[in-house]
């Protein structure tokens, strides 16, 4: 491949993919089970990442099953979403660029959720943050957190370079974390990822004093302490798969260090002009949950509710979707207001994602409110935030 006998994508890919294993030392390739791959929102590509695309869809195929992180939009209901007609081109001219090589346009941050679901010790390519952080932790795969270019490389040659989370010794706990505090809902596990990740940055955690955790619980920690730490994986101890020592070097979590990351993550206003589920995407158990709280009212606040396209389809069979669209609640399917092109249409954003919070102020300049799910959708109802 790297001679170019297999093509040009494939002899991008693979120059791509041996600089990397050169820069972290590598001593080899591995083969990988699947791929997901992130910088699909032509919001955050632009131009020139439409063009490089193109160049590798000319003759280049994906070799392994691979999954598409979040577009900017919903791609069939964008325009109910308020997005324009010449983002939409651009946005499915990058969908049709990916698909030419044969990459299911799943649009998801969850894979894991929507067909792309990797085994214990697997190893696979992935690009999104919390989803890297999911697989590595709570499923036990095995993957770097990659960019774009290189998880599309590993696509399109079915390799990565062995280093980092790929191997043995660089899986083990380095520093041992004391919960104290009680946890009950998705957005009190967001806000201990927040504690844990502004304490230790990128090191791996060993947890202990957590007794239970949901899926969805687990998806928001995932993504809270990849984004405000860094760290591709964390041990919770008696509910993730992986076995390791308790490190020397301990912290410890109390209930003031929850409520200090609630603190920073809420801001003083009180009137919401946007509330958004779903970062990351919903499960169908929280769109049932919503749908329970939305039964018989009406929002007034924009609310979305993100999540993967085959979740929506079931939450249709169920009648969920209904109840929630007569309560004038809208789905942003393939997408998620990380990635959307939402500057200046919003002032104020409720969510029980502290990731979403992050995002939120840092790309469209959103203050921010953070709860749990009801807290949420009882601001959507009311306008106002009540906790």
């Amino acid at each position: 491949m790297l001679e170019g006998k297999d093509g040009h994508a494939a002899q991008k890919s693979m120059e791509i993919l041996c600089a990397l294993g050169e820069i972290y030392g590598a001593k080899r390739l591995i083969e990988v089970a699947s791929v997901q791959v992130a910088g699909v929102s032509y919001h955050n590509l632009g131009d020139a990442g439409l063009e490089f695309l193109r160049e590798l869809a000319r003759d280049g195929h994906a070799r392994v099953v691979t999954t598409l992180n979040p577009a900017g939009m919903d791609l069939e209901n964008w325009r109910n979403l308020g997005i324009s007609e010449d983002f939409a081109r651009k946005q499915h001219e990058v969908i049709a660029a990916f698909t030419a090589m044969g990459i299911i346009p799943s649009c998801s941050c969850t894979p894991y959720l929507a067909g792309n679901l990797p085994a214990k010790g697997e190893h696979v390519a992935w690009s999104e943050s919390s989803a890297v952080c999911f697989a590595n932790s709570v499923l036990g795969a095995r993957t770097n957190r990659e960019g774009g270019p290189s998880a599309l490389a590993a696509a399109l040659t079915g390799k990565t370079p062995e280093y980092g989370m790929h191997l043995d010794e660089n899986r083990k706990a380095q520093v041992t974390v004391k919960v104290k505090a009680k946890l009950e809902t998705n957005a009190d596990f967001g806000a201990m990822g927040w504690c844990i990740g502004q304490k230790i940055k990128n090191k791996i955690p060993f947890i202990i004093g957590v007794k239970h955790a949901s899926v969805d619980q687990l998806k928001s920690f995932s993504a809270s302490i990849a984004t405000y730490g860094g760290t591709a994986l964390f041990h919770l101890k008696g509910i993730t798969p992986e076995r390791t020592l308790k490190p020397n070097e301990e912290i410890t979590i109390t209930p003031e260090d929850i409520q200090i990351a609630f603190t920073a993550l809420n801001e003083e206003e009180t009137d919401v002009d946007f509330v958004a589920v779903g970062c990351p995407h919903a499960s169908i158990k929280e769109i049932r949950k919503i749908a329970e709280l939305l039964d018989g009212k009406k929002v007034v606040a924009e609310l979305w509710i993100a999540t993967a396209r085959q979740t929506k389809l079931l939450a249709d069979q169920m009648g969920y979707s209904k109840t929630i669209e007569v309560a004038g609640g809208k789905f942003a399917c393939d997408t998620c207001m990380a990635v959307a092109p939402l500057k200046g249409r919003f002032k104020v954003l409720a969510t029980d994602s502290a990731k979403g919070c992050y995002y939120g102020r840092g790309s469209n300049s959103f203050k921010t409110r953070f709860g749990s799910l009801e807290d949420c959708i009882n601001s959507a109802v009311s306008g106002k935030w009540k906790q």
